[in-house]
């Protein structure tokens, strides 16, 4: 379900697994950066929680699937890889995560 954490890498807590609901976007703010959580069944994805299209905020969007939908224009996004879904050039950042102790861990390397 989730990677081992390397504690090599600084990962960030942000939230309780259980917290998340299932099936939706969720927006947060983690050492600077918007992010949103994406939680389809029992996974958890991290992306860039900014549209590059004209900056809508993703983590208000809605989940079709893994798809993302941006609330402002609809652009979509695979929230597994962070790749929208007609231009093979416009890619979403994506953050591993980790699930320890029911915790959701996110790989912020400039946290």
């Amino acid at each position: 379900m989730f990677g081992r954490v390397n504690t090599a890498v600084p990962f960030t807590r942000v939230i309780k697994f259980n917290e998340l609901t299932a099936g939706q976007a969720h927006p947060f703010r983690v050492a600077g950066q918007d992010l949103v959580l994406c939680r389809v069944d029992d996974q958890v994805y991290a992306l860039d929680g900014v549209c590059p299209h004209v900056g809508g905020p993703l983590g208000h969007g809605t989940l079709h699937g893994r798809m993302l939908v941006c609330p402002w224009h609809a652009w979509e996004f695979d929230c597994a890889t962070g790749q929208h879904d007609r231009s093979a050039a416009c890619r979403l950042t994506t953050y591993a995560v980790s699930l320890v102790d029911g915790d959701v861990l996110v790989d912020l390397p400039d946290a």
